[in-house]
């Protein structure tokens, strides 16, 4: 299971973001490690934001969010995953979306992770506009 953050847009209030994010793609060094630095904090925010609000019977779905950052053509990429597979079924989605059971029964999902992200989202989002803001 993964949840990948991608942002498209265009326009006039996107320009500076567009301008700054060419940028990053196309210088080495001090940037590029400041841009790797800070989505890996993220992506650990994301871990912790993610392991606090999954639901505990055993800990181990809690315990098992990973994230991982990533660089491509189109730009950067943190993605979250969880590692907690019992009988190839990943835990953690059945935990989101709910599952039907061996006796014909069926337990509802928990919207957990949504809510989990929506503040890591927020914190980059927040991140982004103070740098591209910046004269």
């Amino acid at each position: 299971m993964s949840v990948e953050i991608k942002v498209k847009g265009g326009g006039e209030p996107w320009k500076k973001t567009a301008l700054w994010l060419a940028g990053i793609g196309g210088t080495a060094g001090a940037l590029y490690y400041k841009v790797m630095q800070t989505l890996n904090h993220y992506g650990q925010v994301g871990v912790d934001a993610l392991a606090a609000n999954t639901p505990v019977d055993t800990g181990a779905t809690a315990g098992a969010w990973r994230y991982s950052v990533e660089k491509d053509l189109k730009g950067f990429k943190i993605t979250w995953y969880n590692d907690n597979i019992n009988q190839d079924v990943n835990i953690a989605l059945i935990l989101q979306y709910g599952h039907g059971t061996g006796t014909g029964g069926y337990v509802e999902g928990i919207d957990y992770i949504n809510p989990a992200l929506r503040g890591v989202f927020e914190e980059i989002a927040d991140a982004v506009v103070t740098e591209v803001s910046k004269e």
